[in-house]
């Protein structure tokens, strides 16, 4: 007899149901429970559910066709009980069974009604079998209830538990206002870490390689893509400081702080990401970010020697390749890493940037003229930093040019020559002529004028024809430069004065130029060049400003009588040579102030009596001299200034601007009226005041005569207070 009682919290035990194990047979097609018609009275309607389970099943079993078979009714709570217990139920049972079990569960509803609404109260699981209950295996050991899975727990955040193990690791707005608040009050390495990761994410969203390795977080969209990087850029410098406990402007080493260790992977890893970012940034306004954040962090650089290297290559790159602004960001960056870790550093910075500065100065253009000089003065700066590491890279540059001027003398072929005269090498003569110029007040670099003075007076001599005139020039600004900055006296006026005497200046041209000529991005002039009239002009120009600005810079000496005699002969022999007005004009003007300055040194010096072979008097008479002024160097101050003004107009195109018909500003024209003219701000009282103004206007119409009327002119308006009236411009006003 099988007992089935009522199901309560605490299962019942399984041992007191014994059920025969039958072996698995295959599935049957039919598997129906077999249920006829009572004839008589006997309903199971009418009993309860007690009285129900109370009956001996196996002794009211009839022949009749009644009763539920026996076997039948065996099979049935068979499959209850070991759905109930779970025991019996073999993990490779077929589809079929399981289809035939759910459809014999059903016709339960149709034969005991009252059996099946007590399953249906009390075990609701038992009804609704599925096919997964099968692989969920039940600790027999646990006897504590489980509560059903389709229990509420009241919770707020149960709404986002599916949507936050969904969206683990992605980064949001949210996430990005949270770090925004906690790094800057946060005084540990928790939301640095999570930041720095957060960029390494975003490094690898944008980044081209195939196979991305994976990382905690996921960054998706450009606001948030943005949103990591500026809190990276603002906040993460202050809160590395707050963190290692580092006050602003103090200059003990990051790595030397306890707390460094805490941070010193992670800084590393943020410093390569940094680095790849700067790599890959081509926008001006970008790498600017990138570069004034770099320049903050940039002594945390300093202790990782090996990704030093490597930014500085970058930041050379960006500091010879990229626009103006960012330029001067990058050699900021260089020259704090560096000056920070000069022994490190210095020697490499200095190479890389020398042969950048080579590299990038091949062709000298209007465009390129600005970069390469920023170049120059940027270098002349770097090389500054430590004279002994200086005196020996200078010392072997200059070398290499001298070696270069011999080769081309010995061999004298094309090739030889050309690698003199180009662009390279007088941009290398201009470097280590300003960094000489700048380094004067140093002995040991002071060595180093006389051979750099050989190699620039052996290029001027190499090829003195008239079609390298323009490279002549650009050496002889050089040689001038270091004179007047070193006060080392160089021989400068014969190679300006063979111009003069040299090149006739009377033949006449073949060709008339449009526009004058400029030797300023000039080293070598075409023959179509020289048969030009623009070249002769540029010729006197050229000379008549390096002789009146060298004669200007010995205007002071005590020798500049003497100094000047020769190219006074020279000036008055060109002066009955040359037949052109012009010219004439032009070295008549400076022949005069010559011969004033020179008559001015006469009678200063003749008031003393002069020791020749005391230096220091004659230093202290030229001095007070130069302080005083000189007639020469008056002049030249008043034309430099007129030249510069010129000068920048021709490089930058400014005189262009006036061919464009530019927007103008109209004046409103007043309105007329008969009465008289109008008033500007009129009175509140007019008629408080016994008369109109317009009687009063009439009466001094009388008066005075009589009265003016503005008129509506076309032309330009003066400003008389009226009130303007600025038009927007078309685009067919231009045409």
């Amino acid at each position: 007899m099988v007992k089935i009682k009522k199901q309560s919290n605490v299962e019942p035990k399984k041992k007191l149901v014994k059920v025969k194990k039958r072996p698995i047979s295959k599935p049957q097609k039919k598997n129906k429970i077999k249920v006829k018609k009572s004839k008589k009275n006997d309903d199971f309607s009418s009993m309860s559910v007690d009285n129900f389970l109370d009956q001996d099943f196996e002794g009211s079993v009839s022949e009749e066709s009644e009763q539920i078979d026996e076997e039948e009714v065996s099979q049935l709570h068979s499959d209850i009980e070991e759905n109930v217990g779970g025991d019996n139920i073999k993990d490779n049972e077929s589809e079929d069974e399981i289809e035939n079990h759910k459809k014999a569960l059903s016709k339960l509803q149709d034969t005991d009604p009252e059996f099946y609404n007590f399953l249906q109260e009390n075990d609701k699981k038992l009804l609704d079998f599925d096919v997964s209950d099968d692989d969920v295996d039940d600790d027999e050991e646990d006897p504590q209830h489980k509560p059903s899975e389709e229990l509420e727990v009241a919770s707020d955040e149960s709404d986002f538990e599916d949507d936050q193990v969904k969206d683990k690791g992605i980064v949001t707005l949210k996430m990005l206002k949270n770090w925004d608040t906690a790094i800057q009050k946060d005084l540990t390495n928790k939301t640095i870490l999570s930041l720095t990761r957060a960029f390494h994410a975003a490094l690898v969203r944008v980044s081209s390689e195939n196979e991305q390795e994976p990382c905690q977080y996921k960054v998706e969209g450009s606001a948030v893509f943005n949103g990591v990087i500026q809190l990276c850029v603002i906040h993460l410098g202050p809160a590395l400081r707050r963190f290692l406990r580092l006050k602003e402007g103090s200059k003990q080493p990051p790595h030397k702080c306890k707390r460094f260790i805490k941070i010193k992977r992670t800084l590393k890893d943020y410093f390569m990401d940094l680095s790849k970012l700067l790599s890959g940034v081509t926008s001006a306004n970008i790498q600017t970010v990138l570069l004034k954040h770099l320049h903050y962090m940039s002594p945390f650089i300093v202790s990782y020697p090996n990704i030093t290297k490597s930014i500085l290559r970058r930041l050379i790159s960006i500091w010879g390749t990229a626009e103006e602004g960012v330029r001067v960001l990058a050699f900021l960056c260089i020259l704090r890493i560096t000056n920070g870790q000069k022994a490190k550093f210095l020697e490499i910075v200095l190479k890389a940037m020398y042969m950048t500065y080579v590299k990038n100065s091949k062709f000298v253009s209007v465009g390129s003229l600005a970069a390469i000089n920023f170049m120059r003065r940027s270098l002349v700066e770097m090389f500054a930093l430590d004279a002994s590491v200086a005196y020996q890279h200078v010392f072997l540059y200059i070398r290499q040019l001298a070696i270069h001027l011999r080769n081309a003398i010995t061999v004298n072929k094309k090739e030889n020559i050309q690698a003199v005269y180009n662009w390279q090498f007088v941009n290398s003569l201009k470097l280590w002529g300003s960094f000489l110029s700048a380094a004067e007040h140093k002995l040991q670099l002071h060595q180093l004028v006389y051979p750099f003075v050989q190699v620039c007076l052996g290029a001027l001599k190499l090829v003195p024809t008239t079609q390298y005139y323009p490279l002549r020039f650009h050496v002889v600004q050089i040689l001038m430069d270091l004179s007047r900055d070193t006060g080392v006296f160089i021989p400068i006026l014969p190679f300006l004065l063979e111009v003069l005497t040299t090149y006739d200046f009377n033949k006449k041209h073949q060709k008339v130029s449009m526009k004058p000529m400029h030797f300023t991005c000039l080293l070598r002039a075409s023959k179509s060049q020289m048969t030009e009239n623009g070249f002769k002009d540029a010729l006197i120009e050229n000379i008549y400003g390096l002789l009146l600005e060298y004669l200007a810079a010995q205007s002071s000496s005590v020798s500049f009588p003497d100094l000047s005699l020769v190219c006074v002969v020279q000036i008055k022999q060109f002066l009955k040579k040359c037949a052109n007005a012009n010219y004439n004009r032009k070295m008549k003007q400076l022949l005069e102030k010559i011969e004033q300055n020179a008559q001015f040194i006469e009678n200063e010096r003749s008031k003393l009596t002069l020791n020749i072979v005391d230096a220091k008097q004659i230093a202290g008479w030229e001095s007070q001299i130069k302080t005083k002024g000189t007639p020469l160097g008056t002049f030249f101050e008043n034309w430099n200034k007129l030249h510069t003004v010129k000068k920048n107009k021709q490089l930058t195109n400014n005189e262009e601007l006036a061919d464009y018909k530019l927007p103008t500003i109209k004046k409103k024209a007043a309105k007329v009226r008969e009465e008289g003219p109008v008033e500007l701000f009129p009175s509140d009282s007019e008629d408080s005041d016994g008369g109109s103004q317009k009687e009063k206007t009439r009466k001094r119409g009388k008066r005075g005569g009589k009265g003016k009327k503005i008129k509506d002119e076309s032309g330009p308006v003066e400003d008389d207070g009226e009130q303007d009236i600025v038009e927007d411009w078309k685009a067919s006003d231009w045409s």
